[in-house]
């Protein structure tokens, strides 16, 4: 049935959310109108800053008032207007008739309660049922949510589950009651790739099974292009774009639309040229890292994590290796084992020749400077008490470059990744997420590295930022010839990034080879597991005549 042979489930009518004075613009949602119907899923999609969870917020009266607040149009629940009904109304509604699955389960759950009792909490606000059948409901959601042993999940704490099955108990928490209309504020963005899969798969199940309308808040086209009926896109607080999905992905009428539809890394990797003329620069051999928790006692062994297993890489000059793999790989433990930030417990690490661990104190300080590493999140990698310009001039002056040589280098490397070279005298909280990006980079490039290893560096990035990023590492690596390991979960970025790709599982390299190659005929379950799981694996983003630079506008 299409939307207008149904009535709607939520209605929203020319909302406006103001910000508090001094803001960078007056209201964070200006004008915004849609509607939701029953058995939809309708995806609104924008850049961070562009008032899509505030929308959200504002449904279930969750807006930080007074700071910020709705100042005019109307929520529609029913006939019920959400923006003046009382509290006590309003809480009625929350979990019942509208719920809400938040992006970080473990800031949403309470430490302190088991999964049980959290679920059993929702139930016993709004239904007195007796024990016994608030019990049978906990456990007949959780085996909804494809959980398994849900009686031993039910009296689990959310520190012992992992990622997805701590979004599962949340979609669990918030279906308890069959609730009409279903919020879903970037569920997906943490999560592994299958995860991720398993996640859309379970919400669009458990739609069409309740009846439910969702409205499902993402960055993520491939999502889009997975689940979505129909698609609003927000840009600076307003509704510029909203149509059917077909029309939103394939047929952009909006500028803006365009521009993040243009910074979406496609599947088919890029024509990459060769390297097996150009000379190595790092070769690791037999990499082996085991963890272990805990204590002997009375003879009993302590726990052991053998997290990275007998791992060979070649990286040549002017390449870029991607490690991909998800959390739990050993990816990210790899890459520290190769730049010393974590001790293996065997193997070589050979820079031209060079085995750097067996190296030590100052054997091995001129070869910290060959390999440098740029961190997932630069805002907890970069040093809030210091300025720019020490953070990147830091380093080269540890290593004996003279101060002013050193500061002159600072004012090149800002200039190189697209800031200003004022910016030298300003603090990381001063700059976005993806400035403090650059200025990560920045650093890692002033010693002048051979080998530059970029972890996770765009994960946490917005579409057209992270379009930005991947472009200015490019460019750095074609203008200074550099190697670079490129580790990332992203199968997408992999695709556009990389020249080689090596697949981890379980701490092993389970297949290793040219991008092309392994994404067109993947030879190991896990790999062919993986590319399956991409979403929107099927859409690629079509010709949009923009550039990164228009991107980036």
């Amino acid at each position: 049935m299409s939307p207008a042979d149904r009535e709607p489930v939520l209605t929203i009518e020319n909302l406006t959310i103001d910000l508090p004075p001094g803001a960078d613009r007056a209201h964070a949602v200006e004008d915004v109108s849609f509607e939701l119907y029953q058995r939809e899923t309708l995806c609104i999609v924008g850049e961070s800053g562009s008032g899509k969870s505030l929308t959200a917020a504002a449904i279930l009266g969750l807006l930080p008032e007074p700071h910020v607040r709705a100042s005019g149009g109307a929520i529609r629940f029913g006939t019920e207007d959400m923006l003046k009904i009382s509290r006590d109304r309003l809480r009625r509604i929350r979990g019942a008739g509208i719920a809400m699955i938040f992006q970080e389960p473990m800031t949403a759950l309470n430490p302190l309660m088991t999964i049980a009792d959290q679920i059993d909490e929702v139930i016993r606000y709004h239904e007195s049922w007796p024990s016994e059948r608030r019990h049978a409901r906990i456990i007949e959601v959780l085996e909804a949510v494809r959980m398994p042993d849900p009686p031993a999940i039910a009296k689990a704490y959310p520190h012992q589950l992992s990622g997805g099955q701590r979004q599962r108990a949340m979609i669990a928490m918030a279906l308890a009651l069959e609730p009409k209309v279903l919020i879903a504020d970037e569920p997906t963005t943490a999560l592994d790739v299958t995860t991720q899969a398993q996640i859309l798969k379970l919400i669009k199940d458990l739609q069409t099974e309740h009846q439910t309308g969702v409205l499902f808040i993402t960055h993520d086209f491939g999502v889009v292009a997975e689940i979505a009926d129909r698609v609003g896109v927000m840009q600076h607080g307003k509704l510029v774009e909203f149509n059917e999905a077909d029309e939103v992905l394939n047929r952009p009428q909006h500028a803006y639309t365009k521009a993040l539809i243009a910074a979406v890394p496609s599947t088919v990797p890029r024509v990459r040229k060769r390297f097996e003329d150009a000379p190595l620069v790092l070769t690791v051999q037999g990499l082996d890292k085991v963890f272990r928790t805990g204590r002997s006692l009375f003879g009993l062994s302590v726990r052991t994590v053998h997290a990275v297993k007998a791992v060979d890489l070649e990286v040549r000059r002017g390449e870029t290796l991607g490690i991909v793999g998800e959390s739990g790989s050993g990816k990210s433990t790899a890459a520290r084992c190769i730049v010393r930030l974590v001790k293996p417990d065997s193997g070589t690490v050979l820079v031209d020749g060079t085995d750097i661990l067996a190296l030590s104190g100052r054997r091995l300080r001129p070869f910290r400077k060959r390999i440098q590493m740029i961190f997932q999140d630069p805002y907890a990698s970069l040093n809030p008490r210091y300025k720019v310009g020490r953070i990147i001039s830091e380093n080269p002056i540890i290593h004996g470059m003279d101060r002013a040589e050193a500061h002159r280098r600072t004012h090149e490397l800002l200039e190189l990744v697209g800031l200003d070279a004022r910016a030298a005298d300003r603090y990381p909280h001063e700059f976005s997420g993806g400035q403090r990006q650059r200025i990560g980079i920045a650093r890692a490039l002033a010693l002048d590295p051979e080998v530059l290893i970029a972890d996770e560096p765009v994960s946490a990035l917005d579409v057209s930022v992270q379009a930005q990023v991947l472009a200015l590492l490019d460019d750095i690596r074609d203008r200074l010839n550099l190697a670079m390991v490129f580790i990332t979960h992203d199968l997408r970025v992999a695709a556009q990034v990389c020249d080689t790709v090596a697949v981890m599982q379980y701490g092993e390299v389970v297949e290793h080879g040219l991008v092309a190659q392994v994404f067109a005929d993947p030879q190991h379950a896990y790999t062919q597991e993986l590319l399956s799981s991409i979403p929107g694996k099927h859409w690629q983003p079509p010709a949009t005549g923009l550039d990164t630079a228009e991107v980036a506008s």
